[in-house]
């Protein structure tokens, strides 16, 4: 076998078909499976963080429930928001905090006018426990910040057993 015979072949092999990379069956099953999961996890990067989701108008609020002897305090991070956009209820032995965000940002200059409006409602709904005082619960909302305090009535606070556990 000479070096020429070599070459033909090389020369011979370029007009065969080649097989390219987007063909490949284990290419377009990654492709597929690559689509599958990026359109399953679809939102959920953002709006589970709190975030406003582009076009789909939902905002989900951060919010912390601490519970102590005296009281249950619930937190709720709503930046950019004003006290005049939310709305606290409590009934049925459940606190609800619903509000609705409006943010618009708009820029002019002598070439452009660049105008972005996101909205958002949000509603969260916390269940409480029994033996709470509806009467003297409070809100304050400060620096993006809402905090409901709710009380618990004397007789809860004396209720409850520590209960020692037995080895056997």
């Amino acid at each position: 076998m000479t070096i020429r015979d070599l070459v033909t072949r090389n020369r011979e092999q370029r007009n065969l078909p080649v097989w390219r990379v987007r063909e490949h069956p284990f290419s377009s099953l990654q492709k597929q499976m690559n689509e599958l999961f990026d359109s399953f996890f679809t939102g959920f990067e953002r709006s589970s963080f709190g975030a406003l989701e582009e076009g789909q108008g939902e905002f989900v609020p951060t919010v912390d429930a601490r519970e102590s002897d005296k009281e249950i305090t619930v937190l709720a991070e709503l930046p950019g928001m004003d006290e005049k956009d939310i709305e606290v209820s409590l009934a049925n032995d459940a606190l609800t905090v619903k509000g609705e965000k409006k943010e618009e940002k708009e820029e002019k200059d002598k070439s452009y006018w660049h105008v972005e409006r996101r909205y958002g409602s949000f509603r969260r709904v916390i269940p409480l426990p029994d033996g709470i005082e509806t009467d003297k619960v409070s809100a304050t909302f400060k620096k993006g910040v809402l905090t409901v305090t709710i009380p618990k009535s004397a007789k809860t606070e004396s209720a409850g057993k520590k209960i020692t556990i037995k080895s056997e």
